[in-house]
């Protein structure tokens, strides 16, 4: 009989994960709290973008081994990809810094509880503060669950938007359980389906392996958004100045562009700055470094409005060019773009285009056509469909599209 997979949180994780699992033989009950996504994908549709996935949905809802619902079930297998934000209106009375918030694990791990029987894998994959999998471990528990009867496990998603189908495959995977039986189970499991290694740890080490990959990431943006923000004020080609660097072989510098967004990389460090005590001061000052580029970048636009309209005698017609938190995808989260573009529109006379949306609270969104009539064009996102524009005079380039 094929094992069954309870998937608890059907997003940019969670809904491929479950595509995949239904096309590769598991039986899936899918989970969401947002009824339109559950109708959406019952359909056989995707409520998200990313390539390839509405093929994979597709398939698995008409085979009849995906289904989506507002509940769980029991299940072989709980799969939890539920979001882990942080506290916007928190701070760490130590590093003034974002507090996590594991609130939608707590929720998830308490909706599934009254389902989850002896011999049952549970598996959390959204990134986590270390001890979050312990935590949901110790909520089972309070639950009446037996723990000696079930496995825990934590395996933290490393793919990227735009290629998640075939990076949840190709990838390697970090898998860490409470105990050595939890880890044996998680790594059975993944094995089944991933063609990368399943490198096996303890649960605290697979939660802090991808805090520090993202990390990782972070402190290298930062460095070239630093050196963007210096080469500015220098009157350097900052594209220039990293091509001639990157020509030394023991130097790879990233390109700069207007902040860090995302569910990951613009969130993860800030895990481990909440619970370093102070010590995690290179983390710390990169998350402070590319949240700066975003306001710096505000600062640019309105001096040249300000500029413009000393120039012209009227307030320019500011166009915002991209809102996701990076080329080509739909994904609105924590996006620096969509932070610029609110603020501006707050002083400024601001339309935006966002080409893979549809609407976006708080803004007017127009067509490129529309865009071209506006005085001043803002690139904050390299999409595709942006490489192809002749910027005018008065075109700020934040996302390097014409270097």
């Amino acid at each position: 009989m094929n094992k069954t997979v309870c998937v608890v949180g059907l997003g940019y994780i969670g809904l491929p994960t479950a595509a995949l699992l239904a096309n590769r033989g598991f039986k899936v009950h899918g989970v969401d709290v947002d009824k339109h996504a559950v109708d959406t994908i019952n359909e056989g549709k995707i409520h998200i973008v990313e390539p390839d996935l509405d093929t994979f949905v597709n398939s698995a809802v008409n085979s009849g081994m995906l289904t989506a619902h507002l509940e769980p079930a029991p299940a072989d297998i709980f799969l939890v990809a539920v979001p882990t934000p942080f506290h916007h209106d928190q701070l760490n009375p130590i590093t003034n810094s974002p507090v996590p918030n594991v609130d939608y694990v707590v929720k998830a791990t308490q909706a599934i509880a009254p389902h989850v029987k002896p011999g049952n894998l549970v598996l959390l994959e959204s990134t986590s503060p270390v001890g979050t999998t312990q935590m949901m471990a110790d909520e089972l528990e309070k639950a009446g669950v037996d723990l000696s009867q079930i496995h825990v496990a934590h395996s933290p998603e490393r793919v990227l938007p735009g290629h998640i189908m075939r990076e949840l495959i190709e990838n390697d995977r970090v898998v860490g359980g409470i105990n050595q039986a939890s880890t044996d189970a998680a790594a059975d499991f993944y094995r089944s389906f991933v063609q990368g290694e399943v490198l096996e740890t303890t649960a605290k080490t697979a939660e802090m392996a991808k805090l520090t990959e993202n990390a990782f990431r972070d402190v290298n943006i930062a460095f070239a958004n630093e050196l963007s923000m210096l080469s500015d004020d220098m009157d350097i080609d900052v594209y220039e100045l990293i091509s001639l660097a990157n020509h030394h072989p023991r130097v790879n510098i990233l390109q700069p562009g207007c902040g860090v967004g995302g569910h990951c990389i613009s969130v993860d460090p800030w895990f481990i700055v909440n619970s370093a005590n102070g010590k995690a001061k290179m983390v710390e000052q990169a998350r402070r470094t590319n949240d700066y580029k975003s306001d710096w970048v505000i600062e640019k636009v309105k001096n040249a409005a300000l500029q413009f309209e000393n120039q012209h005698g009227k307030q320019p017609k500011v166009a915002c060019m991209g809102l996701a938190f990076k080329p080509d995808i739909d994904d609105l989260r924590e996006s620096p773009a969509l932070r610029i573009a609110i603020a501006l529109s707050k002083e400024l006379n601001v339309v935006a285009v966002e080409p893979n949306v549809e609407k976006v609270q708080n803004l007017t969104l127009v067509s490129e056509t529309e865009a071209d009539q506006a005085d001043i064009l803002v690139y904050l996102v390299a999409h595709k469909q942006f490489k192809t524009h002749s910027p005018n005079e008065h075109a700020l380039d934040f996302a390097g599209l014409f270097k």
